[in-house]
């Protein structure tokens, strides 16, 4: 990150989203395979995190080997909130990013706290990021 961007919001998927798989190795606690696939889920679930920039979003996933992608917020043309009712019981949502990224067409930022704040922030910080470099998107679609 160079020294002059700014993060706005910090984060990883909530461990609710592993809910069934921990219930599931409740039910079998007897057997260590369960419990040892809780676990790596748990550490799995940890190590994914979501960073938000007033420049770009990252996301990075991984546990032995890191995987780090990110979308430049100038290209963020359009940010949805989800909220399924499972996630709104524990105050979760999913922000869905629309981009004109080639390779992340489609970003879920998936069972984040405070989603509605969230995609508030991706928004504006999007919009003030494409007035900086003074960029305009312009789509183009065929109509017969």
């Amino acid at each position: 990150m160079s020294a002059q961007e700014n993060i706005i919001w910090e984060g990883s998927p909530s461990q609710v989203t592993n809910l069934g798989t921990y219930v599931v190795c409740a039910l079998l606690f007897f057997l260590v395979v369960p419990v040892l696939y809780a676990i790596w889920r748990w550490i799995e679930t940890r190590c994914f995190r979501y960073a938000v920039s007033d420049q770009r979003i990252r996301v990075t996933q991984g546990v032995f080997n890191k995987r780090t992608d990110s979308i430049e917020l100038y290209r963020v043309k359009d940010v949805v909130l989800l909220q399924p009712f499972f996630l709104r019981l524990f105050g979760l949502g999913n922000v869905e990013l629309r981009t004109s990224d080639m390779t992340s067409p489609l970003l879920t930022m998936r069972a984040v706290p405070g989603p509605a704040a969230l995609r508030e922030k991706v928004l504006l910080a999007a919009e003030a990021r494409r007035d900086a470099k003074g960029v305009r998107e312009l789509d183009v679609s065929e109509r017969l």
